[in-house]
C-alpha cells in the first residue's frame, strides 16, 4: 500500500498526519471539557457550548477568519489558569479520554510508515502539551503543534508563542525536512481540513483523511486519496507495541492547548447558535 521499505542510501522521508478527525475521532482539546469543568476550570455553561462545538466540529469546523477569532477568544479565556493544575487534570484523564478514540485506520497506517522506515510527525493546531502526549502514546517521532506562553506565576499569560495553523504548518513540515533531512518529494501528509491545503502540498503524497467539502474538491480537482476512517479503536487493544507509556514530562505537561482550542471552539459554537437562533 505504501511501497517498499525506505532505501537507506536515498534521503529521509515522512509521513505528517493532522490530529483531530485524521486519527483520532473527536476533538483532542475538547474532549478534556468535562474534566475542566470538574477541576472547576470551566463553569457549567462552558461545557454545554463545548459539547455543542464538538457536534459543530464534527459537521465541519471552522473557516479561516472563524478560527482567527477563536484564536483571540482563547487566548482571553485562558488567561490566568493555573498550568500545574491543568496538567494534572489531563494527565489524570488521558489515557481514558483519547485511548478509545484512535482511528484504527490511522493506526494502521502509522505501523506501516514505520514498516517503511519512515518517521511520523503529528502537526496539529491543538496546544503541545495535549499533542505531544498523544504523539507518544502513538508512537510518533516528532510533534508540530501550537504553544502558548506561561507567566513567571505559572499561569498562562493570554499570548500565543507559536499558532500551527494553515500556512504556518506547511513552513513547520518544510523547517523539519531541512532541518531532519526528509525529501518531501517522496513524504507523505493527511488531513480532513482545506486549511491543511498548504500541507498537503509540501509533499509528495498528500491524502485528504475525512475531509471537509472544501477538501474533498481540492483533492478530486487535484486526484488526490480520499480515505474514509470510521473505525475508533482503543489503541492499547490496536497497537500493543505502540502503546508505550508516556515520559512523566510530557504527561505533566498535557494541557495548555486543550485549554486553549476549547476555548476558542466554545467562542465558535455560541457564535453559531446565535446565528440559528
Amino acid at each position: 500500500m505504501l511501497g517498499l521499505v525506505e532505501n537507506h542510501s536515498l534521503p529521509r522521508t515522512a509521513a505528517f498526519f493532522d490530529l483531530d478527525k485524521t486519527v483520532i475521532a473527536k476533538s483532542s482539546t475538547l474532549t478534556f471539557s468535562k474534566s475542566f469543568y470538574q477541576g472547576g476550570l470551566i463553569n457549567r455553561r462552558a461545557v454545554l457550548r463545548t459539547a455543542y462545538a464538538q457536534f459543530v466540529f464534527m459537521a465541519g469546523g471552522a473557516d479561516h477568519g472563524q478560527m482567527e477569532r477563536m484564536r483571540a477568544y482563547l487566548s482571553a479565556l485562558c488567561r490566568g489558569w493555573n498550568v500545574q493544575q491543568v496538567k494534572e487534570i489531563v494527565a489524570e484523564t488521558l489515557h481514558d479520554l483519547i485511548d478509545p478514540i484512535i482511528y484504527d485506520e490511522a493506526a494502521s497506517l502509522i505501523e506501516e510508515h514505520h514498516t517503511a522506515g519512515r518517521d511520523v510527525v503529528i502537526v496539529s493546531t491543538s496546544g503541545a502539551e495535549v499533542v505531544e502526549p498523544i504523539g507518544e502514546l502513538l508512537g510518533a517521532d516528532r510533534v508540530v503543534a501550537t504553544r502558548m506562553v506561561v507567566g513567571e506565576d505559572g499561569c498562562f499569560t493570554g499570548e500565543v508563542e507559536y499558532y500551527a495553523y494553515g500556512p504556518t504548518k506547511a513552513e513547520a513540515v518544510k523547517e523539519l525536512a531541512a532541518s531532519e533531512g526528509y525529501d518531501l518529494a517522496r513524504c507523505y501528509a493527511y488531513s480532513d481540513s482545506a486549511t491543511d491545503v498548504p500541507m498537503l502540498e509540501a509533499v509528495g503524497h498528500p491524502h485528504a483523511v475525512n475531509p471537509d467539502r472544501a477538501l474533498r474538491r481540492e483533492a478530486l480537482a487535484r486526484s488526490w486519496p480520499i480515505l474514509d476512517f470510521h473505525r475508533p479503536v482503543r489503541l492499547k487493544q490496536r497497537l500493543p507495541a505502540l502503546s508505550v507509556p508516556p515520559r512523566p514530562a510530557l504527561v505533566a505537561a498535557a494541557a495548555i492547548g486543550a485549554a486553549a482550542a476549547t476555548a476558542g471552539l466554545v467562542w465558535y459554537a455560541s457564535k453559531r447558535r446565535a446565528t440559528v437562533v
